[in-house]
């Protein structure tokens, strides 16, 4: 059943993944607003919107995944767009939150691209951001205007829940990912364990030791985002040596840049379970590829935050 929106909601979709914002719009039963995006001669972005938008509660759906920087851009001059056509509120909706991973100064006279595109969205206009699994939790902090983070791994749980996996554990690839691995096996009530690597001293070889017992164990890793799939195809890996029975990766962003989809489908991976907040280009749509959509759980907080309800259920 559609969800009930009052006449001054549009919906608009830029370029970086218009299949999820058409699920979204199905999702709650109205259509996408209409615009266009063209370059001029020189590579610079023009985008007209085709409609009035006067008085509008107006929401953008834009993941500034690759090419980042166009991404970006395109959702910049949309918000101003639409700010100097007399929009009432600009609600941006970034399934993935590009530059998320440089969020702190990890080294001398480094910048913080998390904060400056934070700074850049609110300058140009945008008065409320929806967004999913952010790399760092505090860049909700980085925005002076409500932000609304989703939980992917909600729709992971889920779809493992469905699956059924028996004598199954949850494996954190590294200490940092403890925390997420803790929330999946507590959902799933099985065991937890993680990959734990050092170095002893600079010039010897890593040392890794799994904490945990996973042989003969369906194990189930859970990552926020996946890149060059570098560490999961070498985890599933060190997990069967060890003795594991079968290994699924999981993760809400599949960046999957580069030779990412050869190491996966190279590795020991059963399954790669990832949601659609990037868009997974065709060529990279392997059999081991699982893609879930956020589309109903994004299409709900939309709903919740134009009609002024409580967004908290949502978490839970």
């Amino acid at each position: 059943m559609p969800y009930q929106l009052r006449k001054n909601f549009k919906l608009f979709t830029l370029n970086s993944n218009p299949e999820l914002a058409q699920e979204i719009a199905d999702s709650l039963g109205c259509k996408l607003g209409q615009s266009s995006i063209t370059h001029f001669s020189d590579g610079e972005i023009q985008i007209h919107i085709k409609e009035s938008v006067r008085g509008a509660d107006v929401y953008i759906v834009q993941s500034t995944s690759q090419p980042g920087t166009e991404h970006v851009m395109e959702l910049l001059i949309m918000i101003d767009a639409l700010k100097r056509a007399s929009v009432k509120t600009i609600n941006v909706v970034i399934p993935y939150y590009g530059y998320a991973r440089q969020d702190r100064k990890a080294s001398s006279r480094e910048p913080i691209t998390a904060k400056l595109v934070a700074n850049m969205l609110e300058k140009a206009g945008a008065t409320h951001v929806i967004t999913m699994d952010l790399h760092a939790p505090q860049i909700q902090g980085f925005f002076n205007v409500p932000v609304d983070q989703l939980l992917g791994g909600k729709i992971l749980e889920q779809y493992f829940t469905d699956k059924g996996l028996e004598d199954a554990i949850v494996v954190a690839p590294d200490n940092g990912g403890l925390g997420r691995a803790r929330k999946l096996a507590s959902h799933l009530d099985v065991p937890i364990g993680f990959i734990d690597k050092r170095r002893m001293h600079p010039d010897e070889p890593e040392m890794v030791n799994i904490v945990g017992d996973i042989k003969g164990k369906n194990v189930i890793i859970i990552v926020d985002i996946i890149d060059t799939a570098t560490t999961v195809s070498a985890a599933a890996d060190v997990l069967v040596e060890n003795g594991a029975k079968a290994v699924y990766a999981c993760c809400t962003h599949a960046v999957l840049s580069g030779q990412a989809i050869q190491k996966i489908e190279k590795s020991a991976i059963t399954e790669l379970v990832v949601t659609n907040t990037i868009a997974v280009p065709e060529e990279k749509q392997t059999p081991k590829v699982k893609i879930l959509s956020v589309a109903p759980l994004l299409a709900e907080a939309i709903e919740h935050v134009h009609n002024e309800k409580p967004v908290t259920p949502l978490f839970e």
